[in-house]
């Protein structure tokens, strides 16, 4: 045995004993009896009849979220609001047609176009995998090509797209192939034998295309030449049996669990026409029941931490609470709470177009692939998510074709509205600690999106995390900035999964040239390392985090974050403790265009420009560089495309800073940034860091302190304070124009006209905004009023000489 299996058997407690021995006597059984007797498929005698019961009964069933009586009124729907969709369906199945799937990130793999072809076959590697009884194929060697395009191709989830074809052009063709790829898969695929019956994960996802497909093409008027709805009954059936029997308890208890329940809950709620349904549902039902609060947190996050996976429950509760509620289960309810966690979740973590980052691993699936959309791209979800728990602000820009056949039924037709463009209520989504799954997001009204992971490393064994606590990412008015690279693959390259799942391809620092969490075999770790939050503060001016974490041997690394809404982000590391050398990461959207000059880096794309900085570093620049690994990117599971990572190192032993400075403003753009000194009594301060940023019309100072000792002060330029956190503007006439502290209570500046600011307490945030009404100067005769965002009740302002008098701004409040 290996040390992780001792390690498992050790902490393995009776339940799960008991479970494992029973699953392995029912294997044992199962295959004693399969070498006496090769599973096959048996058809009834009276399998024409009961093709056309079947074929009526569909016909006529309304308890799924497609019904086929009213395809008519769906079909008018989705070619009215989105006109591109029957065009955009033929040619997505016309491609099919020909032999052209797209699977994961891979484009164009070809196959036979009769429908007919190896369905153990992995055509990117010429790899095919062995047919054997289940439980002995080993679908985790690369020798067998990799499982994850083999079995993709085997969920027959782009049967959904074909039936899509098939109803919004009414062309015969879509349905005739996907018949003769189900007669094929049969023929091919014998129960309980081969690649396609090892993964109870993979079987469920069949299973639901297999019902989207018999309720796109059971059609009693139709006179088939062979009973294929028994055919795909029969295979159903004997499919959900297997995951019945198997169920990932322990062997993968996350979203392989909760999907192969999903499945039996939905098979068994909208099939009744199955004898083992009532049984399948209500084991289905208590599974996801039981699962929301193991598998999501307080805070809607998914407790894997993989964004995609989070994706994926969000999907799951969604699906369970439609068919709750069109077959009028009483788990209705429990299933919307369960998505209102996640969807809130989804859409914080998600930017102003949608888009997720790609933290944790990326299988390159989904659940229902309707229309081929990114999936990354979470519209659909939440549109979706927004009609059934009648919250719009989860809502973004119009509505995805996808989420017209997700509420295809008619008990949602009347009783939400998301077929209708709604605007995105911004204001509803502030910036968001997800205290629990360790996400502290930072929101701004330009639609700048910054992440950053200040959390655990992952659930369990950590199988879908990867080694990037205090790593960041960053969009900029919708536009992807600094990106997480991806995942890659899983199984068939190690190499490339390791480097892809390693400290240096995160936003992040490496110490050393090591990674602070250190990866054992593609799903185990043999070291991890969370993160810890010392203080996050939101308020309408800006947002700040603070955390640290200590995965290198006697070195801590401490991660500041300063996001000044619609301006700039500012970036503190610290590095403490043994390391003699250091380095910074900061991975770029591929669509950005890079220029380097020392520690500058100029960005554009589509029109925008962005400075990045790194105050007293000089900035390499690496594109699809294979020596170092850096410059790539994953959009998508198998797939690696080139990009643009910049990297600063720092030579010499620890202590030592990196000051990161992303501007983001359109107005008044960085010139360049410097560190400057702090001036502090001995002992005041256990570190610190301050820049001066040099602006076209103005200064900033940004000073950040760890203090040793209460009651002390500091000072930085001509500004004095006792906050952790000071930032201030000036503008050339040294009026200041923006202010924000955190942990403070007082800041001045020199002068009989300078900045006086006490407060009766140290107060944990406070921002002022102070510039001049319009058309007045600063300095200037203006109307005498400041905007604060922070306590305020005894503040005394004097700016110029002059007292203000000082308003209170609104403050959100995040919706949970």
């Amino acid at each position: 045995m290996t040390r992780r299996s001792w390690d498992r058997l050790a902490r393995m407690g009776a339940r799960e004993a008991a479970w494992r021995l029973g699953s392995a006597a029912r294997i044992w059984i199962d295959r004693s009896a399969a070498a006496v007797r090769r599973p096959r498929w048996i058809r009834p005698r009276d399998a024409d009849r009961a093709h056309r019961d079947i074929s009526a009964r569909i016909a006529e069933s309304r308890r799924f979220p497609i019904v086929p009586s009213r395809r008519a009124d769906l079909v008018g729907r989705i070619l009215r609001d989105c006109p591109h969709s029957a065009r955009h369906a033929a040619a997505r199945g016309d491609r099919l047609l020909f032999g052209d799937y797209d699977l994961l990130g891979y484009r164009g793999l070809r196959f036979d176009g009769s429908g007919r072809f190896e369905w153990n076959y992995d055509p990117v590697h010429d790899r095919r995998v062995p047919d054997r009884f289940w439980s002995a194929v080993d679908y985790l060697d690369p020798a067998n090509g990799d499982h994850k395009i083999i079995w993709e191709l085997n969920r027959h989830q782009h049967w959904l797209a074909l039936g899509r074809a098939y109803w919004l052009t009414g062309e015969s063709k879509y349905r005739e192939r996907c018949l003769a790829e189900l007669a094929s898969w049969l023929d091919a695929n014998p129960p309980l034998t081969g690649v396609n019956w090892t993964s109870m994960l993979e079987l469920a996802f069949r299973s639901l295309s297999w019902l989207w497909a018999l309720h796109f093409f059971a059609d009693p008027a139709i006179d088939d030449a062979a009973p294929w709805t028994v055919d795909l009954v029969l295979g159903l059936d004997r499919q959900l049996a297997q995951i019945e029997r198997n169920l990932s308890y322990y062997f993968s208890p996350n979203t392989h669990l909760t999907g192969e329940a999903l499945a039996l809950y939905v098979a068994g709620r909208t099939l009744p026409l199955l004898p083992q349904s009532s049984r399948r549902a209500d084991l289905g039902r208590r599974v996801l029941l039981a699962e929301i609060d193991r598998q999501i947190a307080r805070d809607g996050g998914h407790r894997e931490r993989s964004l995609h996976y989070h994706r994926y429950t969000h999907d799951f509760y969604a699906l369970a609470l439609i068919v709750a509620r069109i077959t009028d289960d009483p788990a209705a309810p429990a299933f919307a709470r369960a998505l209102s966690r996640l969807a809130f979740a989804t859409r914080v973590l998600a930017d102003d177009a949608g888009a997720l980052p790609h933290i944790g691993d990326d299988d390159g699936g989904a659940l229902l692939p309707l229309t081929g959309r990114r999936f990354d791209d979470v519209r659909d979800s939440l549109a979706v998510a927004a009609a059934l728990l009648d919250r719009p602000d989860l809502q973004i820009g119009a509505t995805p074709e996808d989420a017209y056949w997700w509420l295809a039924h008619p008990a949602f037709h009347l009783k939400s509205t998301p077929h209708a463009a709604v605007r995105s209520v911004q204001s509803a989504i502030p910036s968001v600690a997800l205290e629990d799954t360790g996400y502290y997001v930072s929101r701004s009204d330009d639609g700048t999106h910054v992440v950053v992971d200040g959390g655990p490393h992952g659930y369990q064994n950590c199988g879908h995390a990867h080694a990037d606590a205090l790593a960041m990412t960053l969009t900029v008015r919708r536009i992807p900035l600094l990106i997480d690279p991806g995942a890659g693959c899983y199984t068939i390259d190690p190499e490339l999964r390791d480097r892809l799942r390693s400290t240096a391809l995160h936003n992040t620092v490496t110490i050393d040239d090591q990674s602070q969490s250190v990866a054992d075999g593609p799903f185990h770790w043999a070291r991890t390392t969370d993160a810890s939050v010392a203080r996050w503060r939101a308020n309408d001016g800006f947002d700040y985090f603070d955390g640290q974490h200590a995965g290198y041997v006697d070195t801590v690394h401490r991660r500041r974050v300063l996001s000044l809404h619609g301006d700039m982000v500012l970036v503190a590391d610290y590095v403490e403790g043994a390391a003699t050398r250091a380095a910074l990461h900061w991975h770029l959207d591929p669509r950005w265009r890079v220029e380097v000059d020392g520690g500058c880096a100029s960005l554009s794309s589509a029109g925008e420009r962005i400075g990045l900085f790194v105050a007293a570093e000089t900035l390499e620049c690496f594109h699809a560089d294979d020596s170092t690994g850096l410059g790539w990117v994953s959009p998508a599971y198998g797939r690696l495309d080139p990009t643009t990572t910049l990297r600063a190192v720092h030579g010499t032993a620890a202590p030592f800073w990196f000051v990161t400075v992303v501007d983001v403003s359109r107005d008044n753009p960085v010139v360049r940034v410097d560190p400057v000194p702090i001036w502090a009594e001995a002992g005041a301060i256990a570190h610190g860091t301050a820049v001066r940023i040099t602006r076209a019309a103005s200064t900033d100072y940004a000073l950040i302190v760890e203090p040793h000792q209460a009651a002390a002060s500091w000072r930085v330029a001509e500004l004095e304070t006792d906050a952790r956190l000071l930032f201030c503007r000036m503008h050339s006439d040294r009026t200041v124009t923006r202010l924000a502290l955190v942990d403070g209570s007082f800041v001045r500046t020199s002068g009989r006209k300078g900045l006086q600011l006490v407060l009766p307490s140290v107060a944990p945030d406070l921002h002022l905004d102070l510039q001049p009404a319009h058309g007045t100067r600063a300095g200037g005769a203006d109307n005498g009023t400041a905007r604060i965002a922070g306590p305020i009740l005894g503040a005394r302002l004097v700016v110029n000489g002059r007292e203000h008098h000082v308003t209170r701004e609104r403050r959100a409040s995040p919706r949970t």
